[in-house]
């Protein structure tokens, strides 16, 4: 089998995109990964909301720590969106050959991009854990990638796999939701246009702001995981880099989520969910434009680079 260039292509294209949006985006990202991770009682919250965090870290000149980690996070990102964009387009392309169709039903697309996900979540889990503690240590105490993922055991390092396994249905919600509000959207303006009018289509504008409302939905269902998760991977607030490394607690969803409805009640699953959308929403939105802008640049490099390679190869051969 030949090397699949659209594949890598859009896979490239979209690592590229998420690489940017992600370093643009996290001092947010920081921020919210920090208030969230946070779970105590009400009257003993360091944190009462989203600034608090960005105002520690001026206050204690510690500005610069709000990128701390950013390095595992890009790092993570570019894979993370590499194998998603290739694993999505790959089984695409598989599954027209399979079946002979060249569309792809809405229930086989979900499916496509649930199994492109799941393989992105197994291979990048110790990373996305690793940028959690990170981000999550004390300002200006954040460890290198290595001395993190080996502070406990392998299986650490995976820890909320089974959660990120759970979110891959995120994209799945989203697009169902994307689907029923824009044909409701399309029958309503096809009705006012008349029968006889030619068919109807959503502004660049419109499809915005659906995607956008569809994402916030998704997000707003599957946030108590979303939570757990970072509660899960957190870095221990009472850690000391001068004392002996202690066995890490193990953390199970079970006694998160335990912990969390007891010092905070059922809206302590819900903390954080505004930082979260906003964050989403422009990550996604950066993403996919920045991609949209690369792919064909991409595409036009990589055909140069096999056409050279190629030559060079002819020119071996011939000498």
């Amino acid at each position: 089998m030949g090397v699949d260039l659209e594949s890598i292509t859009e896979a490239t294209s979209g690592a590229i995109g998420s690489l940017l949006s992600t370093t643009l985006l996290y001092p947010l990202d920081t921020c919210k990964t920090r208030y969230q991770a946070e779970a105590r009682a009400h009257g003993q919250q360091k944190y009462r909301n989203l600034s608090d965090v960005f105002w520690e870290a001026i206050s204690t000149g510690q500005v610069v720590s709000l990128y701390q980690g950013l390095g595992t996070k890009n790092l993570q990102s570019f894979i993370s969106q590499f194998v998603y964009f290739y694993g999505y387009s790959y089984f695409k392309r598989l599954y027209t050959e399979k079946s002979g169709s060249k569309s792809i039903g809405t229930s086989a697309n979900l499916i496509i991009a649930a199994a492109a996900g799941a393989c992105t979540a197994i291979v990048t889990q110790p990373l996305d854990t690793a940028s959690s503690r990170m981000q999550t240590s004390a300002f200006g105490k954040s460890k290198g990638l290595w001395k993190t993922l080996t502070e406990g055991t392998w299986g650490d390092a995976f820890d909320g796999l089974g959660i990120s396994l759970l979110l891959t249905s995120n994209p799945s919600i989203q697009y169902t939701v994307f689907d029923q509000l824009k044909r409701r959207l399309l029958k309503e303006k096809q009705d006012e246009a008349g029968n006889g009018a030619s068919p109807v289509a959503l502004s660049a504008f419109t499809a915005f702001v659906l995607g956008a409302v569809s994402k916030s939905i998704a997000t707003c269902l599957t946030y108590p995981a979303i939570r757990c998760k970072v509660v899960i991977q957190a870095a221990d607030p009472n850690e000391d880099e001068t004392e002996e490394a202690r066995p890490r607690a193990r953390k199970t969803l079970p006694r998160v989520a335990h912990a969390i409805f007891k010092r905070e009640g059922i809206l302590g699953f819900f903390k954080g969910l505004q930082a979260q959308i906003l964050k989403t929403v422009l990550s996604s939105a950066l993403l996919l434009m920045i991609k949209e802008k690369l792919t064909r640049t991409t595409w036009v490099l990589i055909l140069a680079i096999r056409r050279y390679l190629l030559l060079t190869r002819g020119r071996l051969k011939s000498a």
